[in-house]
Order: structure tokens, then C-alpha cells, then sequence
């Protein structure tokens, strides 16, 4: 995946500054909560206090919805020049673990070179397993010699 533009980054950098500030606020406004205020006088334009908390705290919740969701559609936003980087969750679990995500990857690709090395093995085998095969079936049924020389040939093998 190609990497994020600066301007995207900036973005979505400043997307998420604010949706950890408003929890912020949710976190503050929930530690000073005054039920008092809201239940005597539940007519906060006629307060002298500015806002009732339950007003504070509920506008603190509208915004960080808001926020979530700004996140949430630039995370599944199908534009590719503004999709987020798909991170895999082993990963992610492997860094939450403490441990180095150096580490991963170099044992990732040690797998994946593992991997391969069994599949070509697996093909070679199959090669000369086809060409063994061939070989025999010209020996017993001599008639068949051009079906498995064009099967051999359809398949880059070698022909003896």
C-alpha cells in the first residue's frame, strides 16, 4: 500500500488529538458532576451558573461521537489515497505484548522464505515424479507416447 500523503496524516493526526482531548473533557466533567445543580434547578437558562453538568457532560458526548465517527469513515473510506494503512492485528498483538515489531517481522519473512522452500520442493518432486511417470508410460503402452510427450511439454517438463 502506497504510503499517506502528509496532508492525510496531518489530518488524521488532528482527528484523533481531538476525539483523546474530548475524553478529556468526558473525564473531567464526569470527576466534577454536580447532580445538585441540575436537580434544583433543572431551568439551566436561568441559572446563574453557566451550564448544568449534565448539559456539559452530554455536549462532551455529542462531540466525541462526532469525533469517532469522523475516524471510523476516514478508516473505511474506500478512496484509496485516503485509506489508513492496514496494520495485522498479529502484529499488533505482538507490540502489545512488548515485544519488538523488528522481531516479527524478520521471523515473519524467515516463515514465509520456509514456506517457499517447502513449495518448491513440493513442485520439483512433482516434476520428477511427472517425468518418471511419463517415461514409464512410453515404456508400457507405446501407442500413448504423443498424449504424454504433449502432457509433459503442456506442463515444462522435461522429456527424455
Amino acid at each position: 500500500m502506497a504510503p499517506m500523503t502528509r496532508v492525510d496524516h496531518d489530518a488524521l493526526e488532528q482527528q484523533l488529538k481531538d476525539t483523546i482531548q474530548t475524553l478529556t473533557n468526558v473525564m473531567v466533567q464526569v470527576t466534577n458532576y454536580d447532580s445538585t445543580l441540575s436537580a434544583s434547578n433543572p431551568n439551566p437558562s436561568t441559572s446563574p451558573a453557566s451550564r448544568s453538568s449534565r448539559d456539559v457532560i452530554a455536549n462532551e458526548l455529542r462531540t466525541l461521537s462526532s469525533n469517532l465517527q469522523a475516524i471510523h469513515a476516514r478508516a473505511v473510506d474506500p478512496a484509496p489515497d485516503r485509506a489508513l494503512p492496514h496494520i495485522p492485528p498479529e502484529l499488533i498483538q505482538y507490540v502489545d505484548n512488548g515485544r519488538n515489531p523488528d522481531i516479527y517481522t524478520r521471523e515473519f519473512v524467515e516463515l514465509v522464505r520456509r514456506g517457499n522452500q517447502l513449495a518448491r520442493g513440493k513442485q520439483s518432486a512433482f516434476a520428477s515424479f511427472r517425468d518418471v511417470l511419463a517415461g514409464e508410460m512410453d515404456k508400457a503402452m507405446p501407442e500413448l507416447r504423443d498424449d504424454t510427450a504433449s502432457v509433459v511439454a503442456n506442463t515444462r517438463g522435461k522429456r527424455r
